[in-house]
């Protein structure tokens, strides 16, 4: 157990909440003078630092800071927030578990206690990530899914059961029960946590920037990357500035025939144009209370989409009526409410709290909406999607010639009306059936993601347009490969319950897995010969899914143009098959009588999917599919394990390994040095994402990776995905800006893992890997130039492990992501950022300069510079600011890294 930090208790705030025959210890926030008036999510800290008040790191001063917070004025004051649980999926999860077992050797080695290195709060991890729908279309799709996920991950499922009995407080929801943000507002949120006699706010970090779908039950909580996972299991406080915080207020209701996608996609698209990356946002006004707890998860998990830290709502009759339908015990639930109200939590309607911005939403304005084709704030209304899709694919068909004129490619030549390019292509299946598919075929449609699979609403409507749709007699296209991937059981029970089940099979929307599948890039390959037309013919063929992400190169290697939908949508567009197809007026088909059917054909009304929903679904679901979730089945619990509290290394895994981060480390860090005589691996543009650098999807053969694994004797069938292989640096790092959408531009003309390797007389273009050893063998440091939003997606740690085992120093970029810089920041490269107005460009910058950075070395003196002085070879100079934020960072950043500082700090206790 946890031990219980005793408070300073300088504000007397500790007191006694009764509910039923209970007494738990509470502080009381009224005791901080401006409390009132703070907006929900900064009550919540503000409870944190009276709780964790130590007189150290946590002082009266800072409490008083935060009861007096300036609505209007730029965040300056930092706080340590100390979170109550971290939760995990198991992409993340497994390199912070290798992270953990390899500082339990290195404190051995130092002379410390193995046993320190333990969980000091909850960590919760859930296996979600590593089916890959390969099987679609069958009954028994599911189970072969799975058959070949334990197949292709035993190892790491054996380090994760290890782990589940070597550390403490550290729990494993096994394969095939549901995705992480699910499973956690359903089972694992406590919205009110209660730990040796205290009931606190329940707060957390997870490993995946997704976990904000939690501030839909009025839990604060956000992504970070693994190594600040780590550091917050082993008991140190997340280093923050108190944050602006964006009231977006919600009036009305939402109209009939839209749905929570399409409101969330609206919301998505404000707020990215508003601009709130590094803030809080809240949502409050009437609206809030008409908005279904369902709704609001789906709206918490595309905080990342719009850049927020989080995006919560507070605790209302609403978050206490879906507690009790998940199974939440009866004294959770009143101590919920009587909590809520106590620290004046509970959301109050007409109220108006001090906020930084306001933005405001009639939500009977909601439309129809679809995003896309690479980005999630670029929402499209339903009614206008064929007309955008065929602006946008002259992007994907079309080239450039040296005049800047676009062309089309000679394959193209048989264009449509108005200039849309069209290459209909003659496609036989295996059971001999031919058809013709073209630019803007569905290739891919997948209901999947728990952004969406946790809203029985859409759920519903999805099963009822299938089911309409059968009635009708239409099912997919040939071509269109269709998957079903809930994020809990309790989707196929009421499923099931209702009868639904039958008509999603008929239209090949089958069960492929409890997992994040489509969303993450786990498409499995598109059936052969759709795939062999779609590249032999260079076809821009498209996926949509019912995810939160559609980036470049994500979803599958053949499709290149992704859109977000409502899962009701994704079916619509499994009938209708094209992009090209405008689903508002077009037919999606022909009925049994050879009549056109349409979408309002098909479309459930409001009352029918409440009237399923209200009658499907009860507290008994969640009671069943949760009551053991921790045991797993019977394939898991027959995987054999090692025991022991340091992990036994296997020499020849190619899927654990131990990682060089602590080798030849002291115990007194070595001094902060300038950089010099620096060259650039990459220079990129903007909005590259944690997608772009850190690995992700299937391992080519022709790639460093690939050549890796065939030389360690790995079959190519046996190669798995880059997420499987996070636990072995040697695969990641050679994985690093790799990925085949990436543009480096000091190698023009490709496109994945390539630079100019300036070891080499005549700079020839090479793998990023390659080049990166080189520079390291003749003790060059590197630097990456990058433009705006740079690290912008998911909270991927190893966008900037593998960037640090390149041997990059430093980066330069117009403006930063909040987690991917931190996470910079924790594998010891300095983050740097243009002069403001400033870029690569503006300043004349090829990539082919040699740079070096003056100034770092303030850091040493325990000051943080506020800028650094970069020159190059070629006579540019400029003053980069430095974008270490905090006290904190600077810290870790001295230390070489987060990991490091933490582990000389429990050695020292």
């Amino acid at each position: 157990m946890k031990e219980t930090v005793v408070s300073a208790n300088s504000f007397d705030a500790r007191s006694t909440l009764r509910v039923g025959d209970e007494s738990y210890e509470i502080f009381r926030l009224d005791k901080v003078e401006g409390s009132a008036r703070l907006p929900y999510s900064l009550k919540v800290l503000l409870e944190n630092l009276l709780r964790t008040e130590d007189g150290a790191n946590i002082t009266a001063d800072h409490i008083r800071a935060l009861g007096s917070w300036d609505s209007q004025a730029q965040p300056s004051q930092e706080i340590q927030f100390t979170p109550a649980r971290v939760i995990m999926q198991d992409f993340t999860g497994v390199p912070c578990v290798v992270d953990l077992a390899t500082m339990r050797e290195a404190v051995k080695e130092l002379g410390g206690d193995p046993a320190k290195i333990n969980p000091l709060a909850p960590a919760e991890l859930v296996i979600d990530h590593s089916v890959i729908a390969d099987k679609f279309g069958t009954k028994d799709a599911f189970g072969q899914n799975v058959e070949l996920e334990y197949g292709r991950n035993k190892e790491r499922y054996q380090f994760l059961r290890w782990g589940q009995t070597a550390f403490d407080e550290f729990k494993v929801v096994p394969p095939g029960t549901g995705i992480v943000h699910q499973v956690n507002i359903e089972h694992l949120a406590r919205t009110v946590m209660v730990r040796n006699g205290q009931a606190y706010p329940d707060t957390l970090v997870g490993t995946d920037s997704h976990t904000t779908m939690v501030n839909g039950l009025g839990v604060l909580g956000w992504g970070v990357g693994g190594i600040e996972a780590e550091a917050a299991m082993l008991g140190q406080p997340v280093s923050m500035l108190i944050p602006r915080v964006v009231g977006f207020k919600l009036t009305g209701e939402l109209p009939a025939g839209t749905t929570a996608t399409d409101l969330v996609l609206t919301i998505t698209e404000m707020l990215r144009k508003h601009g709130v990356v590094g803030k809080f946002v809240e949502f409050y006004g009437e609206g809030v209370a008409a908005t279904s707890l369902a709704n609001r998860a789906t709206i918490g998990n595309m905080s990342p989409e719009f850049g927020s830290t989080a995006a919560i709502f507070p605790i209302d009759g609403e978050t206490l009526n879906y507690l009790k339908l998940t199974g939440r015990s009866e004294q959770q639930v009143a101590l919920v409410e009587a909590y809520a109200k106590e620290q004046g939590l509970w959301l109050d309607p007409a109220a108006e709290p001090d906020f930084s911005e306001k933005l405001e939403l009639d939500l009977s304005t909601v439309v129809p909406s679809i995003a896309g084709p690479k980005r999630p704030q670029d929402r499209i209304v339903l009614a206008e999607a064929k007309a955008q899709f065929e602006r946008d694919v002259l992007n994907y068909v079309a080239t450039a010639d040296e005049a800047g004129e676009e062309s089309f490619p000679a394959s193209d030549a048989p264009a449509a009306a108005n200039g849309v390019p069209s290459n209909p292509v003659t496609v036989t299946a295996p059971d001999g059936t031919t058809y013709t598919i073209d630019h803007g075929a569905v290739t891919v449609a997948a209901i999947t993601s728990c952004t969406n699979t946790s809203n029985p609403y859409v759920m519903v409507a999805a099963a009822l347009v299938a089911k309409k749709a059968v009635e009708k007699g239409l099912t997919r296209k040939p071509w269109v490969k269709t998957t079903l991937a809930p994020g809990s059981k309790v989707v196929t029970d009421y499923f099931d319950k209702a009868g639904l089940t039958p008509y999603l099979d008929k239209v090949g929307f089958n069960l492929v897995g409890y997992g994040c599948t489509t969303c993450i890039g786990n498409s499995g390959p598109l059936p052969e010969e759709v795939s062999k037309a779609v590249n032999d013919h260079d076809l821009a063929v498209t996926s949509v899914l019912s995810g939160n992400r559609n980036f470049e190169g994500r979803i599958n290697p053949d499709v290149k143009m992704n859109y977000l939908a409502s899962p009701p949508l994704v079916v619509a567009y499994a009938l209708a098959g094209s992009m090209k197809v405008d689903i508002t007026r077009d037919a999606l088909g022909t009925d049994t009588e050879g009549n056109p059917v349409f979408l309002k054909d098909i479309w459930p009304s409001e009352a029918e999917v409440n009237d399923v929903v209200a009658n499907a679904i009860g507290e008994d679901m969640f009671n069943k599919s949760y009551q053991d979730v921790f045991a797993g089945d019977a394939q898991w619990q027959a995987l054999p394990i090692p025991t022991g509290n340091t992990f036994e290394w296997d020499a020849e895994s190619t899927y654990v390994r131990k990682p060089p981060y602590f080798e030849g480390m002291q115990m007194e860090p070595a001094p902060v040095a300038d950089i010099t005589g620096a060259r650039v691996l990459a220079k990129l543009g903007d909005s590259v994402t944690t997608d772009h650098i850190s690995p992700a999807g299937a391992i080519k053969a022709d790639t460093p990776a690939g050549k890796y694994l065939t030389e360690h004797g790995v079959e190519r069938r046996d190669f798995n995905s880059y997420g499987s292989r996070r636990g072995n640096h040697e695969v990641m790092i050679r994985g690093t800006f790799a990925n085949i959408r990436l543009r480096n531009q000091i190698a023009p003309g490709t496109e994945g893992g390539f630079t100019r390797d300036f070891t080499k007389t005549d700079a020839p273009v090479s793998f990023i890997y390659d080049a990166s050893q080189n520079y390291q063998a003749a003790g060059i440091p590197l630097v990456v130039l990058a433009g705006k939003e740079y690290g912008s997606g998911s909270s991927r740690d190893w966008a900037a492990k593998g960037t640090a085992l390149l041997g990059v120093k430093a980066v330069i970029a117009e403006s930063y992501e909040r987690i991917h810089r931190s996470n910079l920041i924790g594998m010891g490269v300095l983050p740097l950022q243009f002069p403001e107005g400033a870029s690569a460009e503006s300043l004349g910058l090829t990539g082919e300069e040699t740079f070096s950075f003056t100034g770092v070395t303030e850091l040493n003196e325990g000051r943080t510079p506020r800028t650094v002085k970069v020159t190059t070879d070629t006579g540019v100079e400029f003053d980069a600011v430095v974008r270490i934020d905090t006290p904190g960072e600077a810290d870790y950043y001295r230390n070489g890294g987060i990991m490091q500082y933490v582990l000389r700090s429990l050695i020292r206790k």
